[in-house]
C-alpha cells in the first residue's frame, strides 16, 4: 500500500468545502468487489470461447450468436455476490450528507444502489435488469441465469434481452443528458477507478466547468494532466481512509 496521505488529506479538505460533488467510475470501482474488468483478460477466455469479448458483447453478435452470447454472458458478467467495497459505501454516504448530487458510472453491476446511493446514472444499463423484446415484460437477473441457452419470456416466449448497453448500440440519450447536466454543475468532479478509454461516456468529462478535477486510478488516464488532484491508487484503498 502506498502513502498518499497528503493527497488523501487534500481530497478530504475538497470535500469538506464543497457541497456539489459529482462521481464519475468504470470497472475499477467493482475490481475490488471481486468483479473483473473484462477489458484485462486472462488466457481463459482464449481457451473457453472462439471470440473476443468485445466482439461477443457487440450487438451483431447477440443477434447472430445468441445461444454463445449468454453462455460468456452468464460465466463472465454475472457476479451476484459481489458486496459493495469502500468506495460505493462512502458515496452513498456522501450523498446521504448532501455533499454528492450523483454516481455517473459506466458498471453494470448495481452496487453503487446496493450500497445505498439513490442518484445513481447507469450509462451502460445494469444486469438486474431484462425486459422481453417482444412484449416488454420486465425479468430479474435469476430468471437469465437459470434460463437454459436463449432465455424465452414465460408471457409471450420472445427473446429476452439484459438492459445492458452492448458494443453498436447507442447509449440513452436521457440518461447522458442527465450525466452532462450533473457534470456541467458540479463544483467537484472526481473521477474513479477508469482509464476514460470507453466514448462516449469518456467524453462526458468535457462538460466539466467546477473547482476541482480530482483522479483517483491505479493505471494512466488521458485526463491525469488535467487533474487538480491526482492519486494513481486503487479507488476502494483511498475512499477507505476518507
Amino acid at each position: 500500500m502506498g502513502n498518499y496521505q497528503a493527497e488523501i488529506d487534500e481530497l478530504k479538505r475538497i470535500i469538506d468545502k464543497y457541497s456539489n460533488i459529482v462521481f464519475f467510475g468504470g470497472a475499477g470501482v467493482s475490481t475490488e468487489s471481486g468483479i473483473p474488468d473484462f477489458r484485462s483478460v486472462d488466457g481463459l477466455y482464449h481457451q473457453q470461447y472462439d471470440y473476443p469479448p468485445e466482439t461477443i458483447l457487440s450487438h451483431t453478435f447477440y443477434r447472430r450468436k445468441p445461444k454463445e452470447f449468454f453462455r460468456f454472458y452468464r460465466n463472465k458478467m454475472l457476479f451476484l455476490d459481489a458486496k459493495p467495497n469502500a468506495a460505493h459505501v462512502k458515496l452513498a454516504e456522501l450523498e446521504a450528507r448532501g455533499k454528492l448530487k450523483a454516481v455517473i458510472t459506466q458498471n453494470i453491476d448495481g452496487l453503487h444502489q446496493a450500497a445505498g446511493s439513490k442518484t445513481v446514472l447507469e450509462l451502460h444499463g445494469s444486469v438486474l435488469r431484462n425486459y422481453c423484446e417482444k412484449c416488454g415484460q420486465f425479468h430479474d437477473v435469476q430468471y437469465i441465469l437459470n434460463s437454459a441457452d436463449v432465455p424465452k419470456c414465460e408471457k409471450c416466449g420472445g427473446s429476452v434481452k439484459p438492459d445492458v448497453v452492448l458494443y453498436e448500440e447507442g447509449l440513452d440519450s436521457r440518461t447522458m443528458t442527465d450525466a452532462m447536466r450533473f457534470i456541467r454543475d458540479a463544483q467537484v468532479l472526481i473521477i474513479g477507478g477508469t482509464s476514460l478509454a470507453v466514448y462516449p461516456a469518456a467524453g462526458l468529462i468535457d462538460y466539466f466547468r467546477g473547482d476541482n478535477l480530482v483522479v483517483i486510478n491505479k493505471a494512466p488516464t488521458p485526463r491525469d494532466s488535467h487533474a487538480d488532484l491526482l492519486i494513481q491508487a486503487p479507488i476502494g484503498e483511498v475512499f477507505s481512509q476518507l
